[in-house]
Parts: structure tokens; C-alpha cells; sequence
């Protein structure tokens, strides 16, 4: 999927960069040294999961997957200027709605397959802090791409929720660390400028919490990862 993105940004920019100099709009946009506008998107949340390798033989789980879910994000987007126009530092407070479906497959008494799903919620207030590094404008578009890292704050973990033992379900833990990367597209109109933005998010600490249940002893390890698509109003 990813291989797309690139296609259609390089697509872009070589109708972009392949036009005549235009009068620019908003000129004196990379004047500013401070910039504070807001951000609106969608995400697609998963985990990156390793099943316990006699998850078959110990508890009759075939495989243990992820279904992916939409969700949605909201956030204040400050961008700083380190003195170039070109290169900036760009802190992001955001909060985003994230769901993840975990789906088990067991062989049942039968020998057939049954499946069981759990959804795994969270609402996250997360603090990513990235370096963006931006082409010069032609005429009255630019590209860039950036990459940092971020805290995130599940304020939806159950983390230090009792089981219940009839109806069991995934803990997660309240606080995870992440690194992202990505690249966007500013396009610069006569009063503002708009940005679309494509990102990556990987955790690199294990998030999951194994509390010995029916649902947690198949699964070994689990990291949050999501792809976000951010929507930028700059004016």
C-alpha cells in the first residue's frame, strides 16, 4: 500500500514542479518563526503480535489475529521554524479514538474452525515531537517529510481493572512510546495553507499485559502501531 503513497506524491510534485512561476500565495508564511493551527484525520489502529508458540497445544488456539479498525484523531499543531524555512520542529498534542479487533480461531470439538472476537478500544492523548524537513516552494505548493517520537496516555486502559471472569477481555497498558515517520503536501491558498499528511506509529515497548485469562495466555507479545491521515488548517 505504502508503494501507492510514493507514487501518487511523486506524480504530484512533477505536475507541481513542472509548472511555470506563479505570483505566491501567502507569501510571508515561512517568515513566521512560530505557527499554531489545528489538525483533523482519520487512523487505522493494529498491533504488531507474536502468539505463544503452544497457544495450540496448551489452550487449542489455531492462530490469534488482528482486524484492524478506523478511527479518528483531533489535535493542536505547533510548528516552529529552527532557521531555516526548510527545516522546523513540529509538536503535536492530539487526541485520537483507536480500535482494534483481536480475533482467535479454535478447532472445537469437532475439528472444525470457531472464532472469537475481542475489541480492544482505547482514547489516547498523545504528544509526538518531530523534525520536518521541507522542500523550498515551487509556486504555491511543497512537500516534506518528518519523523520523531511520542508519548501516548490511554486514558481508556483497563489496565488496572479487575477480570471479569465470564466475559474476559485484552489489557493493554496506559502508557506506551512510540516512533514516527511520514511525509506530506502543503498547498499554499491566497488567505491560509492546507496540508495533507500520511504517518506511521510504531511502539517499541510491549504494551500487552499477560494476566493469565483465556484471552491473554495465547498471545505472547503485542506493540500499538497505526497509520494516521492528518488533514492540516494553517492560517
Amino acid at each position: 500500500m505504502i508503494k501507492w503513497h510514493f507514487v501518487i506524491v511523486f506524480f504530484i510534485s512533477s505536475l507541481a514542479f513542472g509548472q511555470k512561476l506563479k505570483p505566491k500565495n501567502y507569501s510571508r508564511f515561512d517568515e513566521r518563526r512560530a505557527n499554531f493551527v489545528f489538525m483533523l484525520g482519520t487512523n487505522m489502529a493494529d498491533f504488531g503480535l507474536y502468539q505463544n508458540a503452544d497457544a495450540f497445544d496448551q489452550f487449542g488456539v489455531k492462530s490469534v489475529t488482528i482486524v484492524p479498525q478506523i478511527g479518528g484523531q483531533l489535535g493542536i499543531v505547533s510548528t516552529f521554524r529552527l532557521g531555516s524555512p526548510t527545516i522546523r520542529l513540529r509538536f503535536l498534542p492530539s487526541l485520537s479514538f483507536q480500535e482494534r479487533l483481536v480475533q482467535y480461531t479454535y478447532v472445537d470439538v469437532t475439528g472444525r474452525d470457531s472464532i472469537k472476537d475481542v475489541r480492544v478500544a482505547s482514547t489516547n492523548l498523545d504528544f509526538p515531537l518531530m523534525f520536518q524537513f521541507r522542500t523550498t516552494r515551487h509556486n504555491n505548493f511543497a512537500t516534506y517529510v518528518l519523523g520523531g517520537v511520542s508519548y501516548s496516555l490511554d486514558l481508556q486502559s483497563q489496565e488496572y481493572k479487575n477480570q471479569d471472569i465470564n466475559s474476559p477481555f485484552v489489557k493493554i497498558k496506559r502508557d506506551d512510546f512510540h516512533v514516527q515517520g511520514g511525509f506530506g503536501l502543503e498547498f499554499f491558498a491566497p488567505y491560509f495553507k492546507f496540508g495533507i499528511e500520511l504517518k506511521y506509529s510504531q511502539g517499541f515497548i510491549n504494551s500487552f499485559i499477560q494476566d493469565n485469562t483465556s484471552v491473554s495466555k495465547p498471545i505472547d507479545l503485542m506493540y500499538n502501531r497505526v497509520w494516521m491521515v492528518s488533514f492540516i488548517f494553517e492560517g
